[in-house]
């Protein structure tokens, strides 16, 4: 049964009182630590009084306060185990988009990993994401290193094929020092493009326990190989992720999107701050969005610091990067962002 948060308060204060103790305590969190996050987060000062919480600070981050923890409550009537990275995520959710529904995000069980750790969106960007992966055939992932584009591909690849929805995984990244360097690198070609494909393995293993994938990759269900071995090949009940897209030159990335065949679906991840290619040469991922922005059924859905799902000084370090960028070269055209 839901019981009600009962909220009294003023300019610069507040009081929140919850209805279920077991509840409440989940939502302090072990010694308090949910409330700390909040306090750190919105520079507020909280105090606890039985099963309530008085809030004082400024008026805007008393009240983002309170929908941080109204929402976060809310969450735990729902069965959903709050952590300590999810009051951050709520914090980070909240103060973007004051009319966010937290629920509507946390809520969207994408699967449920080897390891029984439910795989969910944690930012409103993330969210639209997977919104668009399962309407939309073609959908490209654009923002900085750890906002989930790959894993969250990822997860919906492999929740696709338990449901037998797909046929195979194909799992694919260009190697981009697959030229003359390659051939210095010992090993047969397998062992040579298999650092760059790691990130893909990694990712995968979290998903499925290693048997499994193992055997998975063996049968041909899911393939994980670089963008090369794509060339000539039509691909069809499969669901495909292109990642660090980025590193593709125009004529590849072409070539990728011309492979998709009949009952396929394509996610394509990137970021273009992070461009690896020889100077002066034209990213294949910029290019297409460019080119392709304006079809409408192809969607593309970027990504900020806003997003970043790991340590919360990702955010910082990214942005501190981005106004050096901006600061550096702000006429650039090579910096420039595509979709302008």
């Amino acid at each position: 049964m839901t019981r009600k948060v009962d909220v009294a308060g003023s300019a610069g204060k507040a009081r929140l009182d919850f209805g279920d103790p077991r509840h409440f305590r989940d939502l302090l969190g072990q010694h308090d630590e949910h409330l700390k996050i909040v306090q750190r987060g919105l520079d507020v000062k909280l105090h606890v009084r039985g099963t309530a919480i008085e809030i004082e600070g400024d008026s805007v981050e008393v009240e983002l306060a309170t929908k941080v923890l109204k929402q976060l409550y809310g969450l735990l009537e729902k069965g959903y185990p709050v952590y300590g990275s999810d009051v951050d995520y709520a914090i980070r959710i909240l103060s973007g988009d004051g009319r966010a529904h937290l629920q509507d995000i946390f809520l969207d069980t994408i699967y449920i990993s080897s390891h029984k750790r439910v795989i969910t969106p944690k930012s409103v960007a993330q969210k639209a994401y997977i919104d668009a992966i399962r309407r939309h055939d073609i959908v490209f992932g654009i923002g900085p290193a750890g906002t989930g584009k790959t894993y969250l591909a990822m997860a919906m690849a492999v929740a696709e094929l338990m449901k037998d929805n797909y046929v195979r995984i194909i799992l694919t990244r260009p190697a981009v020092e697959a030229g003359e360097k390659l051939g210095f690198l010992p090993g047969d070609l397998a062992e040579k493009v298999n650092p760059y494909l790691r990130p893909l393995y990694d990712a995968l293993h979290d998903m499925v326990d290693f048997d499994r994938a193992r055997k998975l990759v063996e049968r041909g269900t899911i393939e994980v190989a670089p963008l090369a071995f794509m060339r000539g090949r039509t691909l069809n009940d499969s669901f495909v992720i292109l990642d660090e897209a980025q590193n593709t030159t125009p004529e590849q990335m072409k070539m990728f999107l011309t492979r998709l065949g009949y009952g396929s679906k394509a996610v394509i991840t990137g970021d273009v701050t992070q461009i690896d290619l020889p100077a002066g040469k034209p990213s294949g991922l910029k290019e297409a969005w460019r080119i392709l922005k304006d079809v409408e059924e192809i969607r593309f859905v970027t990504f900020t610091e806003r997003d970043v799902a790991r340590h919360r000084l990702v955010q910082h370090i990214i942005a501190a990067y981005d106004r050096d960028d901006r600061r550096a070269a702000p006429g650039d055209k090579e910096r420039s962002d595509p979709s302008k």
